[in-house]
């Protein structure tokens, strides 16, 4: 099986001529300046050097920005650096990310001539008072036209959306998630909403007008959302925004931008963790016993998930199951599953008072 890697290139703001307010592109994306087309062969250089897998599927992404906003000479530009690329063979695809208002036919058209293949659209609530509560300055109606005329072109649909967004529930989520599947995008990115220096939501959160989640409440929503997904055979590619410099842990941070919000440099593996987590728990229920110690068998790549972060879910089963845990690594196991093996159960709790 080839390996796929994703070549990111990050055009901050271009295109876009809204400010959201939970948005400051520019510290999100981790770039300042403007992107020009040697700077996207560059980047696409030192990738391919470093990258070590000599069978590999390769795609350019750019990120960051509204693509399909910027200026229709720039937009060639930077594809035709991309696209050389993919002339020589060396790279597959290309991806961008855009807004849903900034997609028509002649658009597409030209994503096409330069073998665009896939298009995410930054979506985030498919309630159209919290669209309006953020400035987004679209509705749910232009995310359906827009998807369905990428779908029907051809493209490979991606969508992104926002949890803990300003007067945003728990509802308002798992309802924006049944109408984005009904889109049918093949891949889906969640992002928590953390409050970004220089920002409209920065000023409501100083105010006391806006509350951003916690760090569990974000990971139980995100949980949900990738439980339903998942359901949909919907991939979800990423959960929580990426680590920069500016994106960062404020506390261990001088240069961070968060302010507050829902941050924390693993924040895929604690949904990830959670959800093997309740895995875990379901099996251990179904015996009709009461357990005491179990082996839990697993891929190598998902110790870290059962194990939990800083052990957490072992400690968990110990605190409120008083259950032990032993981790083994097993390659015969399928990666979103583990086996669970039963060791030691209580037998008699008035017998064995220490076990109890």
């Amino acid at each position: 099986m080839k390996q796929k890697y994703i070549i990111p290139i990050f055009v901050p703001h271009l295109g876009c001529d809204h400010l959201c307010t939970f948005c400051n592109q520019r510290t999100i994306s981790g770039s300042q300046s403007e992107v020009t087309p040697e700077d996207v062969e560059k980047t696409i250089d030192f990738y391919l050097e470093n990258f070590k897998e000599k069978d590999k599927d390769v795609e350019v992404a750019f990120f960051g920005g509204s693509f399909t906003g910027i200026p229709k000479e720039k937009q060639e530009e930077l594809l035709k650096a991309a696209n050389k690329y993919i002339k020589d063979k060396k790279v597959k695809s290309i991806r961008v990310s855009t807004r849903p208002d900034y997609i028509d036919r002649e658009k597409l058209k030209l994503l096409k001539k330069y073998k665009v293949k896939t298009i995410e659209l930054g979506v985030q609530s498919a309630n159209d008072y919290i669209l309006n509560r953020c400035k987004r300055g679209h509705t749910f109606k232009d995310v359906k036209k827009a998807s369905r005329l990428i779908r029907w072109k051809g493209f490979t649909l991606g969508h992104q959306m926002m949890v803990g967004l300003p007067e945003s529930t728990k509802l308002d989520e798992l309802n924006t998630a049944k109408d984005l599947a009904k889109l049918k995008p093949k891949i889906m990115r969640i992002y928590p909403v953390l409050v970004i220096k220089n920002t409209e939501l920065e000023k409501e959160y100083n105010e006391g007008i806006y509350e951003p989640l916690s760090v569990q409440q974000a990971v139980e929503r995100c949980k949900e959302l990738c439980y339903f997904f998942e359901k949909k055979r919907i991939r979800v590619i990423r959960v929580g925004l990426q680590n920069t410099d500016t994106i960062s842990d404020p506390n261990k941070n001088l240069s961070s931008e968060v302010v507050a919000g829902p941050y924390h440099e693993t924040f895929r593996q604690l949904v990830e963790s959670a959800m093997f987590y309740d895995m875990i728990v379901n099996k251990i229920k179904t015996y009709d016993v009461k357990v005491k110690e179990v082996e839990i068998r697993t891929n190598p790549q998902n110790v870290n998930n059962v194990v939990g972060y800083k052990r957490e879910n072992i400690e968990k089963l110990k605190e409120f199951y008083n259950v032990d845990v032993k981790v083994k690594q097993d390659f015969n196991v399928k990666n979103e599953d583990i086996k669970i093996k039963v060791l030691k159960v209580y037998t008699d709790f008035l017998d064995d008072e220490e076990d109890v």
